[in-house]
């Protein structure tokens, strides 16, 4: 069977934003100590048993930044105030478990987030929900990682002391569900 030349896929995606109560710049250093930058020295391309031991001791909370831009900085000469920072956060070694069965699903990770302060001066922090995004390749094996990717932000979020949204917490249920 041949591969149609386009593929349209057409989703539903959940953007969770979060206020986290906490000023800006007190957020940010939170966030960017729980998930710190990639290091990519630590890691072996040839020896992946030593990337895994490497990235479980560099991301104690299941992620690490593998990029990060500060849209302040990029924005200031257009006159707006806003604070803004942006960051790919993930792991390879979960990425991985999806790669293995699609090499598409590095469109969604790793994963994008986005920390601003909003027209209240209120700190934000939004994601778009990964199971969502990777539900959408029709792949059980990947929609599985993707549940697990929910929760692993669930318990980052919690570890952060801010709210963590219901949907987050929905696709666990929803799979438990289909198991019974």
């Amino acid at each position: 069977m041949q591969t149609p030349p386009v593929e349209e896929v057409t989703r539903q995606v959940h953007r969770l934003t979060v206020d986290t109560g906490m000023p800006f710049p007190v957020f940010r250093e939170r966030y960017e100590r729980a998930v710190p930058p990639l290091d990519p020295g630590r890691y072996s391309a040839t020896d992946w048993d030593a990337v895994r031991r490497a990235v479980a001791e560099q991301a104690p909370h299941g992620f690490m930044i593998f990029w990060s831009l500060d849209n302040t900085a990029i924005m200031r000469g257009s006159g707006d105030g806003w604070r803004s920072v942006q960051y790919l956060m993930g792991n390879q070694t979960i990425a991985q478990r999806m790669f293995h069965h699609d090499p598409g699903v590095l469109l969604y990770a790793p994963l994008r987030t986005t920390i601003y302060e909003d027209a209240r001066g209120a700190t934000r922090f939004s994601i778009d929900r990964p199971s969502d995004q990777f539900a959408s390749f029709g792949d059980p094996g990947i929609a599985a990682v993707g549940v697990e990717l929910d929760r692993k932000v669930a318990a980052l979020l919690a570890h952060l002391e801010v709210p963590v949204p219901d949907l987050l917490l929905a696709a666990r249920s929803e799979e438990a569900r289909h198991e019974a």
